[in-house]
């Protein structure tokens, strides 16, 4: 049985980098975040809307605590996941997981690329959006870094790279 679970900023590449490792492993691919928008017929948008942060971050626990126990996965979590109850420590014995880490120039990169809209960082732009990613990652790089591994996605600009990173990955795992 093999469980692995990528966690780390928004843009890090835990969706993409996720669904190429499951494919070159046999494995099944799951986001928690599409997962819970499954599970409640709501965006995660909505839910946050609906319920407030706190309510959503106990929904996305519980949610964790389900998908963590499927067999034979890479699940992605959503950017807060880690730093929320004791998510990260779960995770940690439930599953191999890897922290994707990159530089916030990289991150404002990746996301400025990205088609999906995100609420965090709706009408931010330039410096504004890298002071911004910055913030963030200083108050969550000590639950990112709790993770069993830890890969540099600094160049994860094409699908090259993307091969390159998957083959890295699954070096560190053992793969």
């Amino acid at each position: 049985m093999t469980r692995i679970i990528l966690v780390g900023y928004m843009g890090s590449g835990k969706t993409t980098v996720g669904r190429q490792l499951a494919m070159a492993l046999g494995l099944q691919f799951y986001d928690l975040d599409w997962y819970i928008e499954m599970r409640y017929h709501r965006s995660v948008d909505q839910l946050f809307a609906e319920r407030g942060e706190a309510e959503f971050r106990k929904l996305e626990h519980n949610m964790l605590h389900e998908a963590a126990e499927f067999e034979d996965i890479v699940l992605s979590c959503g950017g807060g996941t880690p730093c929320h109850f004791d998510n990260m420590d779960y995770m940690n014995q439930q599953a191999e997981t890897v922290y994707l880490k990159a530089d916030p120039e990289v991150l404002a990169a990746h996301l400025n690329m990205g088609k999906v809209v995100r609420p965090l960082i709706k009408g931010k732009k330039g410096d504004e959006l890298i002071q911004f990613i910055q913030e963030s990652l200083a108050q969550r790089e000590s639950f990112y870094s709790k993770a069993k591994h830890t890969l540099d996605v600094n160049l994860l600009d094409n699908h090259e790279k993307i091969k390159i990173t998957v083959s890295l990955l699954r070096q560190e795992l053992g793969l």
